[in-house]
């Protein structure tokens, strides 16, 4: 049975388990496909004559389609259920994945990873509603966070050593793409078999002081201060850890002079960090609130910048830093894709909403914002990057002093006292 009512005496604990396990396992495996590109480029650049200017298209190209369908099928999915869109989505990014190693130029390989991205953007903000829907309110902070935790630990964490060490054993980078393709087949048989669509799409998530909404009103998405003030905070989140991960293993390669393997090692400090805060950080904001574990966050990603900037060849510094700043700024993504944008949605809304804001942040960050930094690494040095990343999580502690605080239990707290 594909379809779930949730107004029943007991909550379905099993299917909860069972469908944030695969939806958190499909998450990873987006961030695997997405990432496992970075640290085989300084094989690529030679073989398909790329430069660092190549490398912001093809990261941007990639973004920019990831946020323009983030948006459109995020709204889908509140019409028409999750299944429809999270299965055909792992597919196809799968595929694409694989299409990855027959790349011949910097044209076909833009084309193939803008394709990707398309189809992990449909995936992206379907799969946040999905977990939302199967989550128990009171451990929604927590079991969206364990979701997105997959991204930066299979793609940042797990992709880099992946990749430098296949490298040892296959022919070329080529051979690479189509391996970490395979497991997003499986994945997407599984769903098939266990995830279940809310009895009435639009009103897959019930969440308090929301105002009922039976169509899909983008009006009054971007009416809701909230999301407006998230989709700049994750613009300034991706804008700093998306140009870490893609310039990082050139940064490190190139002009620290490290070996491939000591490059995976450090540049998987993103994932580890990453799986960390995104795992971490959502469930104390169900404790502490939102909005200071926000800005919280963004302070120290900005302090661990400026320190990584500074570390020279010291591999455990360099892990060390990398790791702090990605637990503070992929934990801040978690943040506020999930639990911050679900529970500011207009009622019927949850996933146009959560779309928007991912769709908005990709665009920007994730798309534009590579662009720049391929700009700034081909004309004034890739070093000065880093100080993209740190301006970008200056301006994200700025912005989240404007947040409504959304947490149930600060909520509970705040009116109890009042």
């Amino acid at each position: 049975m594909d379809i779930i009512d949730k107004n029943q005496s007991s909550w379905n604990r099993k299917y909860e388990w069972k469908a944030v396990t695969l939806l958190s396992i499909g998450f990873g495996l987006v961030g695997l496909d997405r990432w496992i590109i970075a640290p085989l480029l300084p094989s690529m650049i030679p073989d398909l004559n790329l430069n660092y200017q190549d490398v912001g298209y093809i990261f941007g190209a990639l973004g920019i389609l990831w946020g323009v369908f983030a948006i459109f099928t995020g709204s889908l999915s509140d019409r028409f259920g999750h299944r429809k869109i999270l299965i055909p989505a792992i597919l196809f990014f799968s595929i694409m994945s694989g299409f990855s190693g027959m790349a011949t130029g910097l044209v076909s390989l833009i084309l193939i990873r803008s394709l990707m991205g398309a189809s992990e953007g449909a995936y992206c903000p379907t799969s946040f509603a999905a977990t939302a829907f199967a989550a128990k309110p009171s451990r929604r902070g927590l079991l969206q966070g364990i979701q997105q935790s997959g991204f930066p630990l299979f793609g940042l964490a797990l992709g880099p050593i992946i990749a430098t060490q296949l490298l040892l054993v296959l022919p070329s980078w080529r051979e690479v793409f189509w391996i970490v393709a395979i497991p997003g087949f499986i994945v997407g048989v599984l769903m098939y078999f266990v995830l279940k669509d809310p009895a009435k799409p639009s009103q897959s998530v019930s969440l308090p002081k929301a105002v009922p909404n039976n169509k899909n009103n983008w009006l009054e998405i971007i009416k809701t201060k909230n999301i407006m003030i998230c989709m700049l905070a994750l613009f300034c989140c991706m804008s700093c850890i998306f140009v870490l991960g893609a310039m990082v293993p050139l940064y490190l390669e190139n002009y620290l002079g490290l070996s491939p393997q000591q490059m995976g090692l450090v540049t998987s400090a993103i994932g580890f960090g990453g799986f960390a805060g995104q795992f971490a950080l959502p469930g104390i904001s169900d404790i502490l609130g939102r909005k200071i574990v926000a800005i919280i966050s963004f302070a120290g990603a900005a302090v661990f910048v400026w320190l990584f900037a500074q570390t020279g060849v010291n591999i455990n510094y360099l892990f060390a830093t990398l790791f702090v700043v990605s637990f503070f700024c992929l934990g801040n993504i978690a943040l506020i894709t999930g639990p911050i944008s679900t529970e500011s949605a207009p009622a019927g809304l949850v996933a146009s909403s959560i779309g928007l804001v991912v769709g908005a942040g990709e665009i920007f960050g994730g798309g534009v914002a590579p662009l720049i930094g391929g700009y700034i690494a081909e004309n004034f040095g890739i070093e000065n990057v880093l100080y993209l990343a740190l301006v970008g999580v200056i301006l994200g502690a700025i912005v989240s002093l404007f947040l409504t605080e959304t947490a149930p239990k600060k909520i509970s707290k705040l009116s109890r006292a009042v």
